[in-house]
């Protein structure tokens, strides 16, 4: 299938500092950019030259000169078609800019989060991550637009006082110094705005961290009785967030109020120059109302070239913290060449006791949720812990190995759009229908206008949470690793649906090694031996008749999924 990437070279991002990460972004679409500038100077320029046409059209109409008007109307018209145009290609230029710098960073980000798998969680918060994807990516990419803007502002600054030079000295050294010195006048604001932007996006991150934190230890919060207490918590800290926005809000709110009466004030200063001027015959009518028609334009370039500063400002905080996260490193594994596994290796959890068996489907009952998911996280390497597989210890083995070699999959594992047969991956197409029998999911894709080549939205918001479920099953199992790990994988459906995907489960891993966590006497039945978790710990082992018949804990623990 061809690819309809834009971007295709990535290349290695300069990571020295947050703006030279900046340049850097700016000179991967330095052809954009160019013409970004070059739009906008033409569009500025138009509409700065238009008071000096007006002018000259007025003096043509004083001297009666009929000629000499209907050359400047239609140099009037001509600049306004010049600004039309310059204004709707700058708009395209600075849309593509924004895009390409929102993607780059997001795949940049995105590619190195996979590289650092489990380091990322260690290193960076939650809520970090989403606030890098969302606000973050957003002040960056407003960069170049803003750029090619200010730009094009500074240029038309310098045309529009080369040209009121050769009308009046007077005016263009007013121009040539009044502008830079209005400018500088909103410079203390700048940095100011600096830190509260980066104080608000720094409390922002948290709050999302900890929002994060609440929802995945809901359950067990209520069970210690803390819902209230962190949702007291979690009130006060977005409180906090409220009051830095608000203190980003008052400077913001002051910006556009200097850039109203910073530039009123000089254009009450240009119109008295040229008056005084004009009554004392040193300029025509004409003259003057181009006078008042530049310094009645200049106030767009200063606001745009404000508005750049600005944008420049958030996209220098985004960066230091994009450039945070690609600075980091994935955990050392070692120069050593990785050992040599097996294809249906055994596996040992020493915090919990657990053993699987290579070539087995193990289930793990667990008194709470809880307990059976660290376990599989463990496993995963996702989180710390002394597990070996095939007698190697987990935390040896390269991280690309150990994606390879162990699947986890959970049911917050997302449908991810684009076409369906490309989500569910699989060697072949008789591997992906393979595993779309054995999880009982062909009923899906029949019902589907398109088949397999159907597009689905993200996350698979189309399907049921049932059909998520089996699609999700049958993508992990269209990977065929040596070693399997199943959270819940049939906590969504149907008790029919869910014993024939028990049956076909344990006939297509049974060469390989499968672990299911579940507490579902119908998987339980169905796995070869089931292993039975109170705190933490394994405490007995065997099938699954063989343990609701000799333990009343256990059998409590299945009685209650069945009720």
């Amino acid at each position: 299938m061809p690819s309809n990437n834009p971007l295709p070279e990535l290349g290695d991002p300069d990571l020295r500092s947050p703006r030279s990460y900046l340049r850097w972004l700016i000179g991967r679409q330095s052809r954009t950019l160019f013409l970004g500038v070059f739009w906008g100077c033409l569009w500025m320029a138009s509409m700065g030259l238009t008071p000096f046409a007006i002018g000259r059209a007025i003096d043509a109409v004083s001297d009666k000169d009929t000629g000499r008007l209907w050359t400047w109307t239609g140099a009037i018209i001509g600049l306004a078609l010049v600004t039309t145009v310059g204004s709707v290609l700058r708009h395209r230029c600075d849309t593509i800019g924004r895009l390409k710098a929102n993607y780059l960073t997001f795949r940049l980000v995105a590619s190195h989060a996979t590289r650092l798998g489990a380091t990322l969680s260690k290193r960076v918060s939650t809520g970090e991550v989403v606030a890098i994807g969302t606000a973050d990516i957003t002040r960056i990419g407003a960069l170049p637009g803003a750029l090619a803007r200010g730009i094009g502002s500074a240029v038309t600054v310098v045309l529009v006082a080369v040209v009121l030079l050769s009308t009046s000295v007077t005016l263009g050294l007013l121009v040539l110094i009044g502008v830079p010195a209005l400018l500088m006048g909103t410079g203390p604001l700048l940095s100011p705005l600096h830190k509260r932007i980066g104080n608000y996006r720094d409390l922002q991150g948290d709050l999302t961290s900890r929002a994060g934190d609440i929802v995945s230890g809901l359950r067990v919060l209520r069970g210690i009785g803390g819902e209230a207490t962190f949702g007291e918590r979690y009130r006060k800290d977005s409180q906090r967030v409220r009051q830095a926005g608000v203190h980003v809000a008052k400077i913001e709110s002051v910006l556009p109020a200097a850039e109203v009466l910073l530039p009123g004030i000089f254009v009450v200063a240009v119109v008295w120059f040229g008056a005084r001027q004009t009554i004392g015959g040193d300029l025509t009518a004409g003259d003057l109302v181009a006078a008042y028609g530049y310094a009645a334009f200049l106030m767009l370039p200063m606001r745009t070239a404000t508005s750049a500063v600005q944008s420049f400002v958030g996209a220098d905080v985004a960066s230091k913290r994009v450039v945070g996260v690609l600075s980091l490193e994935p955990e050392p594994t070692g120069d050593t060449a990785p050992p040599v596994v097996s294809e249906a290796p055994d596996l040992y959890d020493a915090t919990s006791g657990l053993r699987v068996h290579p070539g087995v489907m193990t289930a793990i009952a667990a008194a709470t949720p809880e307990e059976g998911a660290e376990i599989a996280e463990r496993l995963g390497r996702y989180a710390e812990g002394r597990v070996t597989v095939g007698g190697v210890p987990l935390e040896t083995l390269p991280l690309d190995q150990v994606r390879d070699l162990v699947l986890v999959a959970r049911n917050d594992d997302f449908l991810f759009s684009g076409v369906l047969a490309e989500d569910l991956g699989g060697r072949s197409d008789q591997v992906r229908a393979q595993a779309l029998h054995d999880a009982n999911a062909e009923d899906i894709v029949e019902a589907l206008p398109d088949g397999l080549d159907t597009v689905v939205s993200e996350g698979g918001a189309s399907f049921s949470g049932g059909q998520q479920q089996r699609l999700r099953l049958a993508r992990a199992l269209a990977a065929q690793p040596p070693v399997l790990v199943l959270v819940d994988p049939t906590s969504a459906v149907d008790a029919h649906t869910e014993s024939v995907i028990a049956e076909r489960l344990h006939t297509s891993r049974s060469e390989r090694t499968t672990v299911v966590v579940t507490n579902s006497p119908l998987l339980l039945d169905r796995a070869d031996e089931v292993a039975f978790v109170e705190d933490g710990k394994v405490v007995m082992t065997g099938t699954h008749r063989e343990l609701v018949s000799g333990s009343s804990q256990y059998a409590a623990v299945v009685m209650r999924e069945e009720a």
